[in-house]
């Protein structure tokens, strides 16, 4: 269903290994490596300082409830923009927010091994199903979406506008070269957006669900900022060193609430035998991160909310991740093997700079009568929690001081 009919054999994870699988991986992480990163980190910053400029202004300073799905998803959204387009939406209601996030909640939907017997029993391919015609239109939906966004930049370099630096100004300039063809450059740069919005915003939203019934984590966080920052300025990706149980808090939320049951999955290319267990060629070999990620032998009590698990560890999530032997890992969010998230250090900085800055800016608040539920969720692939509301209430006469200049900007306009 991913790697067929939704993105035709173009992705960059899901794909078959071999020349195209590589190919594309490597015109992708261009964009994706820590040295990249760098060249776009100070607009990474400003997206997490207006994420707390909205929650701030629509709030009304912590007086009102807000539902924090729709911000965290803008923040998310506008990061993969900037990094694939080179635009950013530019107010929390314009419509792009709305359809990409649609978009992207529908791929999960259809993806998840529950919703998708498909992928793991061939005679089921050739029964006529819903799913498949999902599966179909959202392929069509996503060339309309971003074909018309790819066009549109196009035009531009046509023009001899100015584009910023970005994969979509990459790949056309490259499309010849690199022998690609329109769904090529079409499903290239709408994986970003699948892949890299929907499972980051989640992770933040999790946060926020957790965070009121643990407020003696907060005050912890807290007390740790207020030390190393202070009240002048919010923290940046360089704080990070100085900053363990923060960073602890959010490997414990990547681990407790991962936003994949299972990671990408793997084939045998041949024969072998692991541990005792033979593993002929051509099965399909699971990552199940729901079970490893609360297994009680390596994490004690580990339906427990407890980032003091992580005190000591001084690697960050990407670093981690990357670890040779793999059980020394501190989760597999990300996933493993040829098919780790290609996007991981790029959500590595998008989570950082988020939580560390909204641990900053406020005190969390749930309301009387409305549960926030930690056990529920929405999606059958990737999970995100069900629909709540909290109140931010910025945490000292500071936090809108040290915001003052951060105003919506548009980098360019499609």
């Amino acid at each position: 269903m991913k790697n067929q009919t939704i993105l035709t054999g173009r992705a960059i994870t899901a794909s078959e290994y071999g020349e195209t699988w590589r190919h594309h991986r490597k015109l992708a992480m261009q964009l994706l490596t820590p040295k990249a990163i760098e060249g776009y980190a100070q607009s990474l910053n400003y997206e997490a300082h207006i994420l707390i400029r909205t929650l701030i202004d629509d709030g009304r300073s912590g007086t009102i409830p807000v539902n924090p799905h729709h911000y965290a998803g803008r923040y998310a959204l506008n990061n993969m923009l900037l990094i694939s387009f080179g635009i950013r939406t530019d107010n929390i209601e314009d419509p792009l927010i709305a359809r990409a996030l649609h978009l992207a909640m529908e791929f999960m939907d259809l993806t998840g091994p529950w919703s998708n017997p498909i992928d793991f029993f061939e005679p089921l391919q050739w029964i006529p199903s819903n799913m498949r015609t999902r599966g179909r239109k959202l392929h069509q939906d996503l060339i309309e979406v971003y074909g018309a966004m790819i066009l549109r930049v196009k035009a531009k370099l046509d023009a001899g506008e100015f584009v910023p630096d970005c994969l979509v100004k990459t790949l056309i300039q490259d499309q010849e070269k690199e022998n690609l063809d329109w769904e090529d450059l079409c499903m290239l740069s709408a994986v970003f957006t699948l892949g890299g919005v929907h499972s980051t915003s989640g992770i933040i939203q999790w946060f926020l669900a957790l965070i009121p019934s643990h407020t003696e984590i907060a005050h912890r966080a807290q007390e740790e900022l207020d030390r190393v920052v202070g009240h002048d300025r919010l923290p940046t990706a360089e704080d990070e060193p100085n900053l363990p149980y923060v960073r602890a808090i959010i490997k414990e939320v990547q681990r407790v609430h991962a936003p994949f049951w299972m990671a990408t999955p793997h084939c045998a290319s041949e024969d072998f035998t692991y541990e005792g267990q033979f593993i002929p060629k051509g099965t399909v070999v699971v990552l199940n991160c729901y079970t490893l990620h609360h297994d009680s032998e390596r994490y004690e009590n580990p339906w427990k909310f407890n980032p003091d698990r992580y005190l000591g560890d001084e690697l960050s999530c990407a670093e981690s991740a990357k670890l040779p032997d793999v059980m020394e890992r501190d989760h597999w969010a990300f996933g493993a093997g040829r098919r780790i998230c290609p996007g991981m250090h790029v959500a590595e900085r998008e989570l950082w700079l988020a939580i560390s800055q909204l641990l900053w800016s406020f005190d969390f608040h749930s309301l009387p009568g409305e549960p926030i539920s930690l056990e529920e969720y929405e999606g059958l692939s990737g999970r995100t929690p069900l629909p709540f509301r909290l109140k931010l209430q910025p945490r000292h006469e500071l936090v809108e001081l040290a915001l003052k200049g951060d105003q919506e900007v548009t980098y360019w306009t499609l």
